[in-house]
């Protein structure tokens, strides 16, 4: 293992056990170089991949603080936490759900059900489940064709199988130029290299693709965009689907979220033959109870199939029977139903406790964009936010490539108790109306 990784691994070790608490400012670099007698380039390394790792963010000029490990308690603005409160991530899991989810799985438990649901199960699943997903994936007039519809593991798996179908290693694939982290991941594993397309208030503009040049196909993320929170009027998804077939072009289409509004409907409505649908049960469910789905047009079903086999993607059978007795006994739309009045009240709970400043987003979704007041920097306020017991996520991590990251956070809502939220939040804005530099402690 190199030099800089063991340092890393030793660093990281420290965060885990308390002795680096969240908020901490490493020393600058020259000064760590001096300490552990190595290079100013190998130190720089060790905080990049502490940085890589998600342990530690930094802003030039301000620098390194640790983003992981145990907050001390600031009674001033926050109560003492044992961990820090989760807005980072989106998972959801309502206080009704286990009790659902357990009587419509109890008859999974007969000898006779669950011997088939031990069996293999490929790409396209089984007819059940199609039909139970078609349903499932409805809205806003839109159905898609069973025939269509394939199954992965979850939902993150449905988007890489669908890149891996589509775009050639060395090939270029368009995104929005704040886009889904995960997406970023899958391309650098599959060799893609992804191309930032520029966006205004509706989303990525035509003009953006138009002039972008050869792409393979372009991810988009059309209903409650991650991490802006907005959705894409009518307008913007006709012109979007005429391009598509003008250009002949493939969008895959995120619908992850879609579930929360279901008004509008998907590109696939508008370009049934050049848009491939990705959708997947962590959201609308449980992250331990998913599998994920790609809806392909006919030409492209066999190539978005092929992909999850030979990436290891299909779902298991259990997970598919699992999933197509909750959709067909009701149990998934009493949840769905619930999720969304639980979104828009978090999200109302959020404009509420951060009235005044810049917060955007759909009032439906369970996440929502900050632009911070002068003269925040994401990473600066990041790093604030961890000493009091708070992840939040700057935007660095949605940029693509080189681009400037603004200075802004995404807030995810789901996780954390409705109290935890609001008091959270309250720290958040007082936080936010002080000076950055009244916040840090060396």
């Amino acid at each position: 293992m190199d030099d800089y990784r063991k340092i890393a691994d030793e660093l990281a070790a420290r965060i885990a056990d308390g002795r680096l608490r969240a908020g901490d400012r490493l020393p600058p670099q020259r000064r760590f170089a001096r300490q552990h007698g190595i290079a100013g380039s190998t130190a720089a390394r060790v905080y990049g991949e502490l940085i890589r790792r998600g342990l530690a963010v930094g802003e030039v000029g301000r620098g390194t603080f640790v983003r992981a490990g145990r907050p001390p308690a600031e009674p001033a603005l926050a109560e003492p936490a044992d961990a820090l409160v989760d807005l980072e991530l989106n998972f959801s899991v309502l206080p009704e759900q286990p009790a659902l989810v357990a009587a419509s799985l109890g008859g999974m438990l007969r000898p006779d059900v669950l011997g088939s649901a031990l069996g293999p199960a490929g790409a396209a699943g089984t007819a059940p489940a199609r039909e139970a997903a078609a349903r499932l994936l409805s809205r806003a007039g839109w159905t898609p064709d069973p025939a269509r519809v394939l199954f992965a593991g979850n939902g993150r798996q449905a988007i890489a199988a669908s890149v891996a179908a589509l775009v050639p290693p060395g090939e270029r694939l368009g995104v929005e130029a704040l886009t889904y982290p995960v997406v970023k991941g899958i391309a650098a594993r599959l060799g893609v290299a992804l191309v930032p397309l520029a966006m205004d208030e509706h989303g990525v503009t035509p003009e953006a693709i138009r002039s972008s040049g050869p792409l393979r196909a372009v991810y988009l993320q059309p209903t409650l965009h991650n991490p802006l929170g907005g959705t894409m009027p009518a307008e913007r998804r006709a012109e979007l689907a005429a391009l598509l077939g003008d250009l002949d072009l493939v969008a895959i289409e995120d619908a992850i979220y879609a579930f929360l509004r279901a008004d509008l409907p998907p590109l696939a409505a508008l370009a049934p033959d050049h848009v491939v649908v990705a959708d997947g049960l962590s959201k609308r469910l449980a992250p331990g109870l998913t599998a994920g789905f790609a809806v392909a047009p006919a030409r492209l079903t066999g190539r978005v199939a092929a992909a999850l086999r030979s990436g290891g993607w299909s779902a298991p059978r259990f997970a598919l029977d699992a999933a197509t007795r909750l959709l067909t006994d009701g149990t998934a739309e009493t949840v769905q139903r619930a999720k969304r009045r639980d979104a828009a009240a978090r999200q109302a709970l959020t404009r509420e406790r951060l009235a005044g400043f810049a917060v955007e987003g759909d009032p439906r979704a369970y996440h929502c964009w900050w632009r911070l007041p002068e003269p925040w920097r994401a990473e600066t306020f990041v790093a604030a936010a961890a000493r009091r017991g708070i992840a939040v996520t700057p935007a660095a991590a949605f940029t693509v490539g080189a681009a400037h990251a603004p200075h802004a956070v995404r807030l995810a809502l789901a996780s954390p108790p409705m109290e935890t939220l609001s008091s959270a939040l309250g720290t958040l804005a007082a936080l936010a109306r002080m000076a950055p530099e009244d916040t840090t402690t060396d």
